[in-house]
């Protein structure tokens, strides 16, 4: 293993340990000329920075902005960059024409590595317990809670109240002002309802929380809740980590070759006439200082 693998490694260790959202490319076929070879990885990383090598700038760019893409969907893909614009589409897989190549054809991997659903559960009771069993096993990250005070961390996903009188309106309006995306109350629909009276964006609260099964065990009322969360599906907004890309801000299109570009601040950029232009790389960037009327309409236009 080489030492950028072995740095890749601790990387990839340390952000699943902090729960940060990346993708991991890998190289899985290369045709010559291209710089890059079967093998080759790299990192993105939310706010765009890249780290590994998958090929020159040009490829670079068009990984960075599928892999973003694919951390908004959570799906992983397989990618094939080509500067063959008659390159026949294959099932399965997503193919970019990037005429900016040197040559050959580029097939990579993106693994989109999402951190699983973070769930809180504040209680110590069976129904807390029982959920903490049950979460595990559908996979979401468990965590079972006894202090009321307890900060929550910002990509919780659900939060569940089953501590039976015990502090739940000082822990349901900590986790709606936290924005938690799916917030329970394990409680009677008419205790709930008392709970919930006169707390500020209540009716955001599920109460009684969990599907409507008939469930009645603290096994089963911890299935119903987990049911819930899943067609729910809640997720909170991937946190933008700290990089010398900055945050993203979009996307674009290269006026000169078409391609579509991650807009940060790492992004190759011009101004003219009065606008930002920006590229996939310097190569793009001097065509068009050269020549900014060689850039179709079709290319021109913004990417929303």
């Amino acid at each position: 293993m080489t030492e950028l693998s072995v740095r890749l490694t601790h990387t990839a260790e340390r952000l699943r340990a902090d729960r940060t959202p990346f993708v991991l490319a890998t190289v899985v076929r290369a045709e010559r000329p291209t710089s890059a070879k079967a093998g080759d990885r790299a990192l993105v990383m939310p706010d765009g920075t890249l780290k590994g090598f998958v090929g020159g700038t040009c490829a670079e760019s068009t990984v960075r902005a599928q892999a973003l893409r694919l951390l908004e969907s959570g799906e992983s893909t397989l990618l094939r960059i080509t500067p063959d614009p008659g390159a026949q589409e294959v099932e399965g897989m997503v193919s970019v024409t990037n005429p900016c190549l040197s040559g050959g054809t580029l097939e990579i991997f993106l693994e989109a590595v999402i951190p699983p659903v973070l769930v809180r559960v504040y209680g110590n009771g069976p129904v807390a317990r029982a959920l903490a069993d049950v979460g595990a096993a559908v996979g979401f990250d468990m965590s079972v809670i006894e202090d009321a005070g307890a900060p929550i961390a910002a990509d919780t996903a659900a939060v569940v109240v089953a501590s039976h009188g015990r502090s739940e309106v000082e822990v349901l309006t900590a986790a709606l002002r936290a924005g938690v995306p799916y917030i329970g109350l394990i409680a009677s629909r008419r205790r709930g309802a008392a709970v919930l009276e006169g707390i500020e964006d209540g009716p955001r609260v599920h109460t009684p929380a969990g599907l409507d099964i008939g469930a009645r065990t603290a096994p089963e009322i911890a299935l119903s809740v987990a049911a819930e969360i899943l067609s729910l599906r809640p997720r909170p907004a991937a946190p933008t980590i700290a990089g010398p890309s900055g945050p993203v801000s979009g996307r674009a299109i290269d006026p000169v070759c078409g391609m579509e570009v991650a807009v940060t601040e790492a992004t190759a950029r011009l101004e003219h006439a009065g606008r930002t232009w920006y590229f996939c790389g310097p190569g793009c960037v001097q065509v068009f200082a050269d020549d900014p009327g060689r850039s179709s309409a079709e290319t021109r236009r913004p990417l929303r």
